[in-house]
């Protein structure tokens, strides 16, 4: 009787996600990979915002399209503007902790401004970003963040916005109330996003008036996109061509061709 020894099966191979990534041709930024790889420290910026990393980490951004850290904090009353600007122009994270900020309310604000203006920063580009090397920025002890991190949380912030509605037009025009014969009830949240839905304001506006960050906005207006309550304003009508008949010169032309016809 021949007994055949039991040889386990051979391990399947663990792939690592940011490989992966890479070789599907998936990354956010290959600039800010290379610059994460490399441990360096300085300023990204790109068409749409800005990265401070610290050694490779990213460590606060800034983005037109995203409240601030700042308005952020001022909006619900945990400091005012005026001291804000004091603490920014200082750039002491110990002042703004000494006016009322814990750290654990500080490190929450700053994350959520941070993964917010990131998400716009890493967005489409049609111009080339561009590295300064320089000293940290003085909030960069409160919570920086891996690249890879940031990286896939843009990306799962894309899937989820497309899942929910996938026209992006939304994003960025300004927005207009659809109101429909019967419109669905929604949560407070987006109601208040609705009741600023006035023609002019776009999602950015909107996320500053309300004091939240703007990705939450855009999802609330897909959302609501998506039940036919908002929809982007469309775009003007083109100008229509000068009606020749009307121009003094073309008429006095047609005069002057004519007398010389006559001749």
């Amino acid at each position: 009787m021949t007994v055949v020894a039991s040889t386990p099966p051979p391990r399947l191979p663990v792939r690592d996600r940011q490989v992966a990534l890479k070789q599907a041709g998936g990354g956010v930024s290959p600039m800010l990979t290379r610059l994460a790889e490399e441990r360096a420290t300085g300023v990204l910026e790109r068409e749409h915002g800005t990265l401070h990393l610290a050694d490779g980490r990213v460590v606060h951004a800034e983005s037109p399209l995203a409240p601030s850290l700042g308005m952020l904090l001022t909006a619900h009353g945990a400091l005012d503007a005026e001291t804000w600007q004091g603490i920014e122009d200082s750039a002491e994270q110990g002042r703004l902790l000494s006016h009322g900020v814990t750290p654990g309310a500080l490190e929450l604000a700053q994350v959520s401004a941070l993964y917010d203006a990131a998400y716009f920063a890493l967005g489409p580009s049609s111009t080339p970003g561009r590295f300064r090397y320089g000293t940290a920025h003085w909030l960069a002890s409160v919570h920086p963040v891996p690249v890879a991190e940031l990286e896939h949380e843009t990306l799962r912030r894309r899937a989820l916005l497309r899942r929910i509605w996938p026209d992006p037009a939304t994003d960025a025009a300004p927005l207009i109330r659809a109101d429909p014969v019967a419109a669905p009830t929604v949560p407070s949240r987006q109601a208040a996003v609705l009741e600023r839905v006035d023609g002019v304001r776009r999602a950015a506006d909107i996320a500053r008036a309300l004091g939240r960050p703007a990705f939450h906005t855009l999802v609330h207006i897909r959302r609501l996109a998506a039940a036919g309550l908002v929809s982007p304003q469309p775009p003007p009508a083109p100008d229509p061509p000068p009606d020749a008949a009307a121009d003094p010169y073309v008429a006095l032309l047609k005069r002057v061709r004519d007398a010389l016809e006559a001749l």
